[in-house]
């Protein structure tokens, strides 16, 4: 059998930073992976210019010095300490821009905006019993034989492609979007969420709050891709505000291959008393829960099925990227969203590698979005940063997700998720933040599997 590699685009004109500041990490542990991966199929050096650290087994207990108690608060910034290096702004944007995607250099240029880099950490861990199963998804995963936008069999537990076959970009490219749509947060998640607009400079309106509960079988320690039901994750949402919405509960399944089970969302409306299928949500319909300003699959940078684009990989390249960001779990919303753009006060960026995917679409599709790029962490296999594109070739979507650490869990997942509208100026912000009662601790205790099915809400329906 042919062993995928991975060939790494350094960006140019490496910038050295002195003194990069150490991670509170654990000790190493050995990769069942080829020489020089991480247990999850990143580079475990650094690199040459030392901007990037070696990954040296992840934040996997509370650093000394944090009284933290998950119970109560969502987790502190435990990089506060960190000065940071330098500040990239339309004044110096030059110096910088092969660095950044597209659209973070558009919102430097028009906006105002500005990117706070900090000394970059490689926190992220899973538990071994993860890391075992990606060293067997190594072998055990494979793309559809219709093509890897439909979905993938075999792989369970982990990233089900951890050393992409970059030897064929077109197979490279899903690889590495499935990665992302499997990426690490739990067996069980229990978060309180809230969506957030900015329309023409305005100040920020809350377009949903609630609280959001998901199952993923494909983590379910206990199981294996023999028993496996097929679903990446089962999603639960109960709406607490604004009035207009309060009540209002959604289901959704995704599945890792769509032609055979097909992600499957459902919908009960207040006052309704009735559970509806809601294909709608799905694809480039506007999303209901931040005013239509985003689409439904551009939550994330991208989720849902993968059939309607050709997804390539580019490469692999360092970038500046939204990084260890639990700082915004303490800020209010107020403060942190500002009329053009997120407060880059608030906001720490880190250099870190990527690897880049594009995608266009198959002939016969049709997406508003007729292009899009992907810069998926190497640690976390996260999109960081994604831009989207018109059918007129026209940057029109620009967006960043931002991660938090969490040790008790452990692993860094994502935290907010921030979109914008180049073309009006508008932005919509999905996540967590420091107001009451928005910023409740994200919980990884188990619940009744039947909560997140459409049964429980049919049963909760009240006219």
């Amino acid at each position: 059998m042919k062993r995928r590699t991975f060939g790494v685009f350094a960006a140019g004109g490496m910038l050295g930073v002195a003194g990069v500041a150490k991670s509170a990490l654990a000790a190493p542990v050995a990769s069942a992976l080829p020489a020089g991966l991480t247990p999850f199929g990143a580079e475990q050096a650094g690199n040459a210019a030392g901007t990037i650290p070696a990954w040296t087994g992840g934040m996997t207990s509370v650093p000394a010095g944090f009284d933290w108690d998950p119970e109560k608060t969502l987790p502190p910034d435990f990089f506060a300490k960190d000065a940071m290096l330098y500040e990239v702004n339309a004044g110096n944007l030059e110096k910088y821009t092969h660095l950044l995607s597209d659209g973070v250099i558009h919102l430097i240029q028009k906006s105002g905006f500005a990117v706070q880099v900090y000394p970059s950490h490689r926190p992220h861990a899973m538990p071994e019993w993860v890391y075992k199963n990606i060293a067997e998804n190594l072998t055990r995963a494979k793309l559809d034989p219709h093509g890897g936008r439909f979905g993938f069999s075999g792989g369970y537990g982990g990233a089900p492609f951890p050393v992409p076959d970059t030897s064929q970009p077109f197979n490279a490219g899903p690889q590495i979007v499935w990665n992302h749509e499997t990426a690490w947060s739990g067996h069980y998640s229990t978060k309180v969420l809230s969506a957030w607009v900015v329309q023409s400079g305005d100040a920020p309106v809350m377009s949903s709050y609630g609280k959001d509960r998901f199952l993923s079988p494909y983590y379910n320690p206990n199981g294996s891709p023999h028993d496996f039901d097929g679903y990446i994750y089962k999603f639960a949402g109960k709406t607490y505000g604004p009035a207009t919405k309060v009540g209002d509960q959604t289901c959704y399944f995704a599945s890792i291959n769509t032609l055979k089970k097909p992600n499957i969302a459902w919908q009960l409306l207040a006052g309704q008393g009735r559970v509806r299928k809601a294909p709608e949500i799905a694809y480039d319909t506007p999303s209901s829960f931040v005013d239509g300003i985003s689409n439904y699959d551009e939550t994330n940078g991208f989720s849902g099925a993968l059939n309607e684009y050709n997804w390539k990989c580019i490469g692999k390249k360092e970038i500046l990227v939204p990084y260890n960001n639990n700082k915004l779990f303490h800020v209010s919303v107020h403060d942190a969203m500002g009329p053009k753009f997120i407060n880059p006060d608030f906001v720490r960026w880190e250099w870190h590698r990527v690897c880049v995917v594009e995608a266009t679409l198959h002939q016969g599709q049709r997406n508003v979005m007729a292009r899009r790029r992907l810069y998926v962490d190497e640690d976390t296999w996260t999109v960081t940063v994604f831009d989207e594109w018109d059918a007129r070739g026209n940057l029109y979507h620009t967006g960043m997700n931002t991660f938090a650490i969490f040790p008790n869990l452990p692993g860094v997942i994502r935290q907010n998720n921030f979109l914008y509208n180049v073309q009006t100026g508008d932005y919509v912000m999905q996540g967590s933040w420091g107001n009451p009662p928005l910023n409740q601790p994200y919980t990884f205790k188990p619940f009744p599997d039947s909560v997140v099915e459409p049964q429980a809400m049919a049963a909760a329906a009240a006219y």
